[in-house]
């Protein structure tokens, strides 16, 4: 096994960081990459309510 075998840690935001080392472009680069990952969460929800909604609809009847 090598270290490229390894599994590595992910990047990208850590929840509750220090942000005074980070410049303005880096803090608004996160905003808009949190809000990316919000709507990419609501969009699974949303998949998930309407696979859970079809399957109480499919067993109801």
């Amino acid at each position: 096994m090598s270290f490229e075998d390894l599994p590595k840690k992910p990047a990208g935001i850590t929840i509750g960081e220090n942000l005074d080392l980070l410049s303005v472009s880096e803090l608004e680069q996160r905003i808009h990459d949190l809000e990316a990952e919000i709507e990419r969460i609501r969009a699974a929800i949303q998949s998930k309510r309407a696979s859970k909604d079809a399957a109480d609809a499919f067993f109801r009847n």
